[in-house]
């Protein structure tokens, strides 16, 4: 019996399944416990507030009925938060909601790519920017992000017979997994590049609240011209630390909202009204924790950097985001050789950049959600393995 459709050849289980099992592999056959930088999961819970909204919302009978569509006070504190936060206005045809930003980055495709469309995909990657494409049987076509460029999109050197025949690209900075963040020119050139080419941008901006060292995250569509190529992705996972509940939202140009807002009426009955409470709180109410939720991954950054860099490993100070993105020492083959030796040597676990995509192959990702003792200790059995004294 062959019950696997085509499409899943393409796909292979998730490396965060893959470094769950040799967690258990590995504290099973040593008695040891493990420090877990692998899953940026945030720690780090959402405003009192956040949580009793959701909490009085629960426990309202009728709001157990399918939601259908968004809350008109949910488009609302939506459109406000947008104009207040980056000077960007939404009309209610723009916004539609997400069972996070997944939801959209996993079924979009579905709506506006027909079988060997191209989309144009940074690499490194985070991992459903390659798998939505392909879950619709699109094509991708890589951008490599290069340490030398400060992992930004080099557009000239996208093969122009690609470009015309491209019909979408994944833009995302600050960027997942590289950390970097982007100049004001650069989405300048970015809309130049889509409207000469006639691609539609996605955007996702799930980080644009967890920018370090005073800078201030902006929005896409707040650039000139942004609405009429493109739209964005943007969640409550980290600005709120509501990654559980999921809730994102998507915004931009009308005409993609309409037509993957048509296949979603599709496929399910909207969010959760409980979630939706809680989300319009954050918006309206939940900013006073987002400057300390930012300052806390911040924090850990300097951190690991600091203790890190005592033990022999030389980390990057990240620019935004909740990650670090680290190179591996010359002697390792690649990055899950490197991982794998260090979980067994340490009890340490990171993600290996090739599992990011090709450019990753020499480098891994630090999630920033473990509190200074655990940063301190995994430094300590860092210092004690010698690894980085290892040639």
């Amino acid at each position: 019996m062959h019950i696997p459709s085509k499409r899943m050849e393409v796909f292979a289980p998730s490396i965060f399944t893959e470094l769950k099992q040799m967690k258990l592999d590995y504290s099973k056959r040593t008695g040891k416990d493990t420090i877990d930088f692998s899953v940026g999961s945030p720690n780090i819970a959402p405003e009192p507030s956040i949580m009793k909204a959701l909490q009085d919302a629960v426990c309202v009978p009728e709001n157990y009925k399918y939601a259908i569509n968004e809350l008109p006070e949910m488009k609302s504190a939506i459109h406000d938060w947008y104009q207040n936060r980056y000077g960007v206005q939404l009309e209610d045809d723009e916004m539609i909601c997400l069972q996070g930003s997944q939801e959209a980055l996993s079924t979009l495709f579905l709506a506006t790519c027909d079988a060997g469309d191209i989309v144009l995909v940074p690499d490194p990657y985070y991992p459903i920017f390659n798998d939505g494409p392909k879950i619709a049987n699109a094509s991708v076509e890589y951008m490599p992000l290069l340490e030398e460029n400060d992992y930004l999109i080099d557009f000239d050197a996208i093969d122009p017979k690609i470009a015309q025949k491209a019909k979408m690209m994944i833009v995302s900075y600050p960027n997942n997994p590289t950390c970097a963040i982007a100049p004001d020119s650069f989405y300048e050139d970015l809309i130049a590049f889509a409207k000469k080419y006639d691609i539609i941008v996605l955007h996702d901006n799930a980080y644009s609240e967890l920018v370090f060292d005073g800078k201030i995250g902006k929005s896409f569509l707040s650039f000139e011209g942004a609405k009429e190529i493109g739209i964005e992705l943007n969640s409550f996972s980290k600005t709120f630390g509501m990654a559980g509940a999921r809730l994102g939202v998507c915004v931009g140009n009308r005409e993609i909202i309409k037509i993957y807002n048509t296949l979603k009426s599709n496929m399910d009955y909207g969010i959760f009204l409980p979630v939706q409470y809680a989300g319009i709180e954050a918006l309206r109410h939940g900013g006073q924790s987002i400057h300390s939720t930012c300052q806390a991954y911040q924090d850990r950054r300097d951190l690991i950097c600091e203790e890190f860099k005592k033990v022999g490993w030389e980390i990057p100070k990240s620019p935004a985001t909740m990650f670090a993105w680290a190179r591996i020492p010359d002697h390792y083959p690649d990055s899950l050789a490197f991982v794998t030796d260090l979980l067994e040597k340490t009890g340490i676990v990171v993600t290996p950049g090739q599992s990011f995509g090709k450019q990753g192959s020499r480098y891994i990702r630090i999630a920033l959600v473990q509190d200074a003792d655990k940063i301190k200790e995994a430094a300590d059995r860092i210092q004690k393995s010698k690894i980085f004294q290892t040639q």
